[in-house]
């Protein structure tokens, strides 16, 4: 049978690893920053690895961007400005270029050089509003320095951005929570991404967790704050994401609706499909910065790689479209994986018989018991084992 694989859409993920500070609930790819940050090595080394990934994708034009970390409003912009210009003979005209900043003095006042370098969206990791939450998180940054990096960022012709927030927080009451969504749409941040913190292996936290609010108290504030941003005039478009009408993330839809993305720098993964080997292959940069470095400058920066088997390729999906509160097509599930969405009906009618999904204008999508038990409802679409 002949493959219904097609080409999706393809972003570019960029991973600068440095961070002041390590948080320690922090479980990403970030490394407390030397004295002197290693920018010129590392943009030789990012521009070595974009080569052999612009060849990997063989003309494709990338619709996306997102310069994580770590902390990258740590580079200067002009080391910014240099990556956007090796960009831009393979960018589509309007492409969402997104770069992740924490509310430092530092950052904030770089905001404008960043727009000018081509940068168009940021996402402000604010986390909270409260002095004490901050203080536990590690976070280096005060109530004050988030505020004025918000306000940097209108000032700077920002037209949309995000601002992270996190909640069921050590100590954290309910009332705090729904205080620091109150602040961000105050402020006018037209996007927030709203996530319970959770204590991840191979963190601080996880080897001296914190005293969190208990699973019946986190729920009841999840609820609360859930009704409140709706209240606020934000949509929710997928679980921990909301946004006014126009300022969803286009790079991260693309990640939830299964597609393809590139990946640059130490520990970035990336995704690719090939319709005519009918083949989803995914891949992993070496992790640690040190390493990686001469690596990427012999060619060599891949330090894992594989081909998603045929039979995982529903749950992979599903695991990211899911997410979202439009769901996907049949049609999208089958451009997607290659396979034919017939296969899937029995569990997903079971699964709409009891209560976990629905259908609407042709699209499945989870209802809010299949949002707030995702975990137990992707179970249903395991690969079948030996």
């Amino acid at each position: 049978m002949t493959s219904r694989l097609t080409t999706p859409p393809l972003g570019l993920y960029v991973h600068l690893p440095w961070c002041v500070r390590k948080c320690p609930y922090c479980d990403f790819n970030s490394h407390t920053a030397p004295e002197q940050l290693p920018v010129e090595d590392y943009l030789a080394a990012l521009r070595a690895d974009l080569d052999a990934e612009l060849e990997r994708a063989a003309g494709r034009t990338i619709e996306t961007v997102f310069i994580g970390g770590g902390t990258p409003s740590l580079f200067p912009p002009a080391a910014i400005s240099r990556v956007i210009e090796w960009l831009q003979p393979h960018l589509a005209p309007g492409a969402e270029i997104t770069l992740e900043a924490n509310p430092g003095t530092l950052e904030q006042g770089r905001f404008a050089a960043f727009r000018s370098a081509g940068v168009n969206r940021l996402s402000i990791g604010v986390q909270s509003f409260d002095i004490h939450r901050l203080e536990v998180l590690g976070r280096i940054h005060g109530p004050d320095e988030a505020r004025r990096a918000i306000e940097a960022a209108h000032a700077a012709g920002f037209e949309t951005f995000n601002v992270d927030l996190m909640f069921a927080l050590p100590g954290q009451a309910q009332d705090a929570a729904l205080a620091d969504i109150d602040e961000a749409v105050r402020l006018g941040a037209p996007h927030i991404s709203h996530y319970q913190l959770t204590i991840e292996p191979n963190t601080v936290f996880y080897a001296r967790p914190p005293a969190l609010p208990d699973p019946d108290t986190a729920w009841a504030m999840q609820e609360a704050c859930t009704g409140h941003l709706r209240e606020q005039g934000l949509l929710r478009y997928e679980i921990s994401a909301w946004g006014r009408p126009g300022h969803a993330c286009r790079h991260n839809l693309n990640y939830w609706q299964f597609g393809d993305y590139l990946a640059i720098g130490a520990g970035a993964h990336g995704k690719l499909t090939a319709p005519d080997a009918d083949t989803i292959h995914r891949y992993r940069k070496v992790k640690v910065p040190a390493l990686y470095m001469p690596r990427a400058d012999q060619g060599s920066a891949n330090a894992e790689e594989w081909t998603i088997p045929t039979a995982e390729r529903p749950l992979e999906f599903l695991m990211n479209c899911l997410r979202l509160e439009q769901g996907f097509t049949p049609a999208l599930f089958e451009a997607r994986t290659g396979l034919t969405f017939a296969d899937l009906e029995p569990m997903m009618a079971a699964a709409t018989r009891d209560g976990l999904l629905t259908r609407r204008d042709g699209a499945i999508m989870p209802t809010t018991a299949g949002h707030n038990h995702l975990d137990t409802l992707l179970q249903r679409f395991l690969p079948e084992t030996e």
